[in-house]
């Protein structure tokens, strides 16, 4: 692991949050890879596994309903490669009125250059939550 890593993966994430806020099908269905799924984490604990077909529909759906696009509120907190795969944390607010998420997102690299191989969703973590995991030593 380096403290690196390939500066594409930046401009990749902006054309994800771009193309999915817009609801854009013919760009979006290139950027995620053909097994890529989604964990949605529930507050307690339960995990929701939607594959990609699922999310394209919803995606889909959406643009021909004419729905508004989504915010494209994101920022980049944390991005680790190891050769042709890549794990960045994204902080991502999809609406004003809803609260911001922390996703995971795991990427691949293939000949054509970046993939979503998948993504786990959970609540952002409260400054108060955020602190170390383990207990106090003795």
């Amino acid at each position: 692991m380096t403290d690196t890593y390939d500066p594409a993966i930046d401009a990749f994430i902006r054309r994800v949050v771009e193309h999915g806020s817009h609801y854009r099908m013919d760009q979006m269905e290139p950027l995620y890879a053909p097994d890529q799924s989604i964990l949605f984490v529930s507050g307690e604990g339960r995990v929701e596994r939607v594959p990609r077909a699922a999310m394209m529909a919803e995606f889909a759906a959406r643009g021909a309903a004419g729905d508004p696009p989504l915010s494209t509120e994101h920022r980049v907190l944390h991005v680790e490669q190891q050769g042709d795969h890549a794990t960045a944390l994204l902080y991502r607010r999809m609406s004003p009125a809803r609260p911001p998420a922390l996703y995971e997102l795991r990427l691949r690299k293939d000949p054509k250059g970046w993939q979503v191989a998948g993504e786990t969703v959970v609540a952002f973590p409260r400054a108060d939550d955020a602190d170390d995991f383990l207990p106090p030593r003795i």
